[in-house]
């Protein structure tokens, strides 16, 4: 319907419109109208479809009014032939405008017999037209929403197609980096895991845990450990762990971090259950006390060495003693005797035997006489295994402190530790004299430092040696920072190792910080006064004095008692 028809439509049903109105201005005003007009009067707004469908039943009226019916019918016809139209062109063209549409109902339905409908079917072809064109809108609005999901799709698909050929290239970059892998990853994974018993000493080193299973040195069969696993089962470095390890599955496990099978259950910690394990007391927590029990060296009276360490310095359980020795004074046959002498007297202590910088000769050596743990790192390794084995070494003993256990740990020697320290440690650029790095001499007192006598049961012994007269300055600077940390000094001498008296002990120059909470109080009388004796003398004198009473007697208890005789004799 063309504009001019419908402001002669809206004049004749009373509408006025201002002078600019559009097509769609009218057509929306005339079926707001129209609208207005079936509320208030039914009757009248029948729609020609219903006259259509009750036409049959007046046939009377019909034949009557015969040109009107004509008319009416024509209209009807037109209306069905138009709206197929409409919705057939609609659906094939969306994109054309109402100016072609107004054309094709021209075409369809000449203008002179639109001219003579009366307004009720000039409205009702309104609604069909507004039908129609609602039709349309709705029409291009899901076409374009069609074709915007279209190209969305075409772009997912296309990003999908990217991907599938890069990881094509990828999948062919590594079937020509790993050739020999493709009969691997064919193969079947077996239907239930194997998981291979493991046990050894755990190591936390930063943010990396490896259970040491060959040892204290790192081993090509250790066992890595997860933080979580760490965590759950509450862990610490030193601890020995029996449990479970995943086998490496090749296939899946190609980094660095998976070179060793991974532990993925624990049986027991230190001998213990995992709840009795959780209940240990930690090692700094505990509190360190003055030794207070002896642990007594002389076994045999041809073992001169222990038996003179008993009377001029005498050993506790909890002690941190240092053994000061010139070179070639007989350092290393003292820490063999002294070893020896605890696994025989003391077989419920648990003995460390540890090494560092060492000959490979000296390490067989001890490893035969001694009945207890040799851990060694020898001078051909590098400086950070003699670190890494003296840290777990002390590491272990802590974990068997909170036990309640006694520990002994022989150190040779202190001076060569500290050498190594000074060397892996990172330099923090501060330089002693003779070259010695501040921060490298306190893992070294950090180490001498943890041994302590534990109130309520168990002690860290730890017996270590310093070199000195050696004509280096950094041993000279070594030992004097270790020099007031211990509260046990026995001092060789290199004038009586030169003369070929051993044991080379300066007996003047040797003692034990309250040696009175380690021996009897008659006991401790007469080595006073043996001592003050011995005091008056050089130190040849005092060694020849003291080895010549010692070779005389079949034990110190009968030296004692010769000692107390003489007194007697003396007073009387």
């Amino acid at each position: 319907m063309l504009l001019p028809e419908l402001k002669e439509l809206a004049a004749s049903m009373g509408i006025k419109m201002p002078a600019k109105s559009r097509k769609a201005d009218y057509l929306a005003a005339i079926k707001s109208a129209r609208a207005g007009d079936q509320g208030a009067a039914p009757a009248k707004s029948e729609s020609p479809r219903t006259r259509k469908t009750s036409a049959p039943a007046k046939a009377d009226e019909q034949q009557e009014t015969p040109k009107r019916a004509t008319k009416a019918a024509q209209k009807s016809e037109g209306n069905k032939a138009e709206a197929p139209a409409t919705e057939e062109k609609a659906k094939a063209d969306d994109g054309k405008s109402q100016e072609a549409d107004r054309r094709q109902r021209q075409r369809r339905s000449p203008r002179a017999e639109e001219s003579e409908l009366s307004p009720e079917e000039k409205a009702a072809a309104l609604d069909g037209l507004a039908d129609a064109a609602e039709r349309r809108a709705e029409e291009g609005r899901t076409a374009r929403g069609d074709g915007d999901e279209d190209n969305r799709g075409r772009d997912r698909n296309r990003n999908r197609r990217n991907r599938t050929r890069d990881r094509g290239r990828n999948r062919d970059r590594d079937r020509d980096r790993n050739r020999n892998q493709e009969d691997a990853e064919t193969q079947e994974a077996p239907a239930e895991e194997v998981l291979i018993p493991v046990a050894g000493i755990l190591d936390i080193d930063g943010n990396n845990a490896y259970l040491r299973t060959g040892g204290y040195l790192p081993g090509k069969n250790d066992a890595y450990v997860s933080q979580q696993t760490i965590k759950k089962f509450g862990l610490r470095r030193g601890d020995a762990v029996q449990g479970s390890v995943r086998p490496i599955n090749e296939r899946t496990h190609r980094g660095r971090q998976h070179k060793y099978n991974p532990l993925v259950d624990v049986a027991s910690i230190n001998g213990l259950s995992i709840e009795d394990a959780a209940k240990r007391p930690e090692f700094n927590k505990l509190t360190p006390l003055y030794p207070n029990e002896m642990l007594r060296m002389e076994t045999t009276q041809k073992a001169l060495t222990t038996r003179m360490i008993d009377m001029v310095a005498p050993i506790g359980k909890g002690q941190r003693g240092l053994i000061v020795s010139p070179p070639k004074a007989g350092k290393t046959i003292v820490m063999q005797q002294i070893a020896m002498a605890i696994a025989q007297n003391n077989p419920n202590v648990h003995l460390m035997v540890v090494l560092v910088d060492e000959r490979p000769e000296e390490v067989t050596d001890m490893q035969r006489l001694v009945k207890g743990e040799v851990i060694a790192s020898t001078f051909d390794r590098p400086a950070s295994d003699h670190t890494i084995v003296a840290e777990l070494a002390v590491e272990r003993a802590k974990r068997l402190v909170e036990l309640g256990q006694d520990v002994v740990i022989l150190l040779d020697s202190l001076t060569r530790l500290s050498r190594a320290y000074n060397l892996a440690a990172p330099a923090s650029g501060r330089i002693l004299s003779g070259g010695v790095d501040a921060a490298a001499l306190y893992p070294p007192k950090k180490f001498f430092g943890a041994a302590r006598n534990i109130e309520n049961g168990g002690s860290l012994t730890i017996v270590a040696s310093a070199l000195v007269e050696t004509g280096s300055k950094m041993d000279e600077v070594i030992f004097e920072e270790f020099k007031g940390t211990g509260n046990m000094e026995l001092r060789l001498s290199r004038e009586l190792a030169d003369r070929r008296i051993f044991p080379a002990v300066d007996v003047n120059a040797s003692g034990t910080r309250r040696e009175e909470l380690l021996l009897s109080p008659e006991e401790l009388k007469v080595i006073w006064h043996l001592r003050r004796g011995l005091g008056q003398m050089d130190v040849q004198e005092a060694s020849d004095q003291l080895l010549g009473r010692m070779r005389k007697t079949e034990s110190n208890a009968q030296l004692l008692m010769s000692i107390i005789k003489g007194i007697q004799a003396m007073d009387d």
